[in-house]
């Protein structure tokens, strides 16, 4: 149990001073005008309160991720608290505040602009393609999800609760941000939280002690930490599924310094979830052993009904057919929006998009497949997911990496969780098996040189650009 509460005190600590260090190297400026002002539309561009721009990053970066993620990351014990920690705060809070902040100072601009901008146009290029990808996934995937539990509940089919939901989606993707997400998010989120708190406070009262710090991989099957850990904890640690949703509340941001408490804000109450859940699976079932079982009998929905149920009574039912219903769909509908933000920012390169009746009407293109793949196997999509996800979280790192060594600034905030990231994606593609099934110790060595080629890379852009700083000093002084 101490290893549990010494895990949130060093998040709630790292929000109190890393953050602010973080921000100290991005350097703010309350006045300047942000795109909310400049470029307000009404329709993507409102000035909102951090508060609630905190609560709706919260439910669109968050959804079930921290939950469903924490719960399988459970499997490998204690571990996971170190995971979810360490990437917290030294890599998802920074790639989460680079993500929203880079996206403000350049207008309210997607995620695959400030990649191209700062990465060139072959990345930026594969990263349109990577995000549109993973957006029509994660849509799909939290679309599937809550229609086949709501199929089970009541008497509609599976068809008809998905396109209900798929309505919603619709209505949330080209209606203006402030009327139904800026109106109900703030709600959802307060629910997410609670859920979480509860679950955190009952298990302080039960007779099964939360284990302890270990470095022993606790997983039943064996299966090694490095790299599955870093993919399958996500959501709580670091995603890259955020940087396609930060541009989202950057276009609504009142002021830079609200910046810290919206998006390094919500990665850290995001990881504080995650922490209860992992906290929660490895306890209640006694073990990774219990856990495990408990997994392959009713999955992680089964899961977390189980324990909310038998932990908070008719409240933790209600709370729990709420979460595992509505946080995916939260999820879902602006990981949809932002599909059409990103679409609607390529087509604009090639056509002048001035008319709003045309800006939505792009939804189609991205909708339509996203329904097609919502009639696919949950299971069979969430799997793809992952690795696409931790692909994305690198890129970002490594965009902000490169914006820090242009503004010659302390670029290693970002490098350093950039290199771990890369480590963990060129790792895990051939390990995985969704990917090439590899000998465990032959994906390790392809994936550190892979990884290394990286390096190698990060040392020559440090060189180049501290010999621009340098000329460009010496024509100063001139």
């Amino acid at each position: 149990m101490l290893t549990f509460f010494a895990a949130i005190v060093l998040l709630i600590g790292g929000y109190a001073i890393y953050s602010k260090f973080v921000e100290r190297v991005f350097v703010i400026n309350d006045e300047t005008s942000t795109p909310a002002y400049t470029k307000r539309d009404n329709l993507d561009y409102v000035p909102m309160s951090w508060w609630k721009g905190n609560l709706i990053q919260l439910l669109n970066i968050a959804g079930l991720g921290p939950i469903y993620g924490a719960v399988a990351g459970a499997l490998y014990g204690p571990a996971a608290f170190i995971w979810i920690v360490i990437g917290c705060i030294f890599a998802g809070g920074v790639h989460d505040y680079f993500s929203g902040m880079m996206s403000m100072r350049h207008g309210g601009a997607q995620y695959p602009s400030l990649v191209g901008r700062y990465l060139g146009n072959i990345m930026k290029a594969f990263i349109n393609l990577l995000s549109l990808v993973l957006m029509m996934l994660v849509a799909a995937a939290f679309t599937a999800g809550p229609a086949q539990l709501i199929a089970q509940l009541t008497p509609l089919s599976f068809t008809v609760s998905l396109i209900i939901i798929f309505s919603y989606f619709l209505l949330a993707t080209i209606l203006p941000i402030n009327r139904v997400i800026g109106k109900i998010y703030p709600i959802l989120g307060g629910i997410l939280l609670f859920m979480a708190i509860s679950i955190g406070i009952a298990l302080l009262f039960i007779d099964k002690p939360i284990p302890n710090l270990t470095f022993e991989n606790l997983h039943p099957g064996g299966l090694p930490i490095w790299p599955l850990l870093m993919v399958t904890i996500s959501c709580g640690a670091i995603s890259g599924f955020h940087s396609t949703q930060s541009p989202i509340i950057a276009r609504t941001m009142k002021k830079e310094s609200d910046g810290r408490k919206i998006f390094y804000g919500a990665m850290v109450i995001e990881g504080i979830i995650a922490l209860i859940w992992a906290a929660a699976g490895m306890t209640f079932f006694n073990g990774t052993g219990g856990l495990q079982e408990a997994l392959a009998a009713g999955g992680p929905s089964g899961v977390v009904n189980e324990i909310s149920i038998s932990l908070l009574g008719t409240l933790g039912g209600i709370l729990a057919i709420l979460g595992v219903i509505i946080l995916p769909i939260t999820t879902g509908d602006t990981a949809l929006r932002s599909s059409r933000m990103i679409f609607t920012e390529l087509v604009s390169k090639f056509f002048k998009l001035d008319n709003k009746l045309i800006i939505l009407l792009l939804t189609i293109p991205v909708a339509i497949p996203t329904f097609y793949m919502a009639t696919i196997d949950y299971t069979f999509l969430w799997r793809y997911v992952g690795w696409t996800n931790q692909v994305a979280a690198s890129v970002m790192l490594w965009t902000g990496t490169v914006y820090l060594l242009k503004n010659n600034r302390f670029h290693w905030i970002c490098g350093i969780p950039a290199m771990f990231m890369t480590g963990v994606v060129c790792t895990y593609i051939f390990y995985a098996p969704e990917g090439l099934s590899l000998d465990w110790g032959l994906s390790m060595a392809i994936g550190f040189s892979l990884t290394f080629i990286v390096l190698v890379w990060y040392v020559a852009q440090i060189s180049k650009y501290r010999k621009l700083h340098q000329n460009s000093k010496e024509i100063k002084a001139a």
